[in-house]
């Protein structure tokens, strides 16, 4: 290891480094999905991202001979503190993240150097790797390596889980995604479960509207933040995160793929599908200019896709041990799934991540005859 040095990110040249070593390290990665370059670098800027107005970050690079080698980034959120313990998160927990190594030695410096800044911070446990908070791309791929991931999903190589698990990280949590075929429709059980939320006159399940867009994204993000609360990881969303979120989501964010159950007049569950970007973006390699962004402006206007993802759905705490609540769920992916196929073209979808404790969200998943195709672990460990 004492041919490995590692430095914190402190100059315009360290980030750019700290950016590009994800470029050439997966670039023999035939299912790695390069992101847009902007997009790394807006989520790594103070400036820019919100969650650092809660959280202290700090990057690392190794380098050999002069050469970066690999990345992480070491951070602690302090919404994260306010969570109860048994939630995932709690007082003292700092994690890391945005973790690319070249092999194990790089690897085993790297870590060391996040829990040592994460110790210095007064940290005493670690869970990992979140990139860069729970809501961006939490969990290590330790299942499903054979496929492109889709929009806003990791992927990672799967030498890691060795080098991780090699330094007394254990298993914390399991984020599951499925995989779902969407044009073939869905079993008779659930078009009769459809069929009757339709002839109930309490419920209303209504489209998103785009000329009030900024209310219905807090609308979307205050039922988040009610129904996901008592899960393991979560953190909540500040108004300003949902502000930069919807600004950033805005141009891929469809009236019928974004659906509002209403019971009695009161909106109480959402649920969000996107159209999936990456083979759009794929073969740009994370560049945008200087063509690259009128293919994907044309994309975003008209997209055709095979394949959507289904990132975010909730039902309000008070009505999740209910009949109602799952009633909702298959009601809403219902009407998506007749827009997806009927105006995109879409044939198969992914739901997720759910957590693996998740019984609601894997019945649902279940029901639907959905299986699971990658699997995301996330580790912890005292320091």
């Amino acid at each position: 290891m004492s041919d490995v040095t590692v430095t914190p990110v402190a100059t315009k040249g360290d980030r750019k480094d700290f950016i590009e070593l994800a470029y050439r390290l997966n670039a023999s990665d035939p299912h790695w999905v390069p992101p847009l370059r902007a997009d790394v670098a807006e989520l790594l800027n103070p400036k820019k991202n919100p969650f650092f107005e809660h959280a202290e970050v700090q990057l690392f690079l190794a380098r050999r001979e002069g050469k970066a080698v690999g990345r992480i980034s070491a951070h602690f959120d302090r919404l994260a503190w306010t969570l109860p313990p048994e939630q995932g998160m709690g007082p003292g927990t700092g994690n890391w993240g945005m973790f690319e190594a070249e092999d194990e030695a790089v690897a085993a410096v790297l870590i060391t150097a996040a829990e040592a800044w994460l110790r210095n911070q007064g940290m005493t446990r670690v869970l990992a790797p979140l990139s860069l908070s729970i809501w961006d791309e939490p969990g290590l791929l330790v299942k499903g390596f054979d496929h492109d991931p889709v929009i806003l999903m990791g992927h990672n190589s799967p030498h890691y889980r060795a080098w991780i698990e090699g330094r007394a990280y254990a298993h914390a949590k399991t984020l599951l995604t499925y995989d779902l075929r969407i044009d073939q429709g869905f079993p008779p059980l659930i078009n009769r479960i459809v069929a009757s939320g339709e002839k109930n006159p309490r419920i209303h399940i209504r489209r998103a509207d785009r000329s009030r867009f900024k209310e219905e994204a807090e609308l979307v993000f205050r039922i988040l933040n009610d129904a996901w609360s008592q899960n393991w990881g979560f953190v909540p969303i500040t108004r300003n995160e949902i502000d930069y979120v919807a600004r950033k989501m805005k141009p891929i964010i469809r009236e019928d793929l974004l659906l509002i159950a209403e019971v009695d007049g009161e909106p109480v569950a959402f649920m969000l599908t996107f159209p999936d970007m990456n083979p759009v973006i794929k073969p740009f390699n994370g560049k945008l200019f200087p063509f690259n962004f009128i293919k994907l402006l044309r994309w975003v206007r008209n997209p055709r896709t095979d394949r959507m993802r289904v990132p975010l759905m909730g039902v309000v705490g008070k009505l999740q041990s209910s009949r109602l609540a799952s009633q909702l769920a298959f009601m809403m992916i219902e009407y998506i799934r007749r827009s997806a196929v009927g105006e995109l073209g879409a044939s198969t979808a992914e739901i997720g991540w759910i957590l693996d404790d998740n019984q609601g969200m894997i019945a649902i998943a279940d029901a639907i005859d959905s299986k699971v195709n990658r699997e995301y672990f996330v580790y912890e460990k005292p320091l």
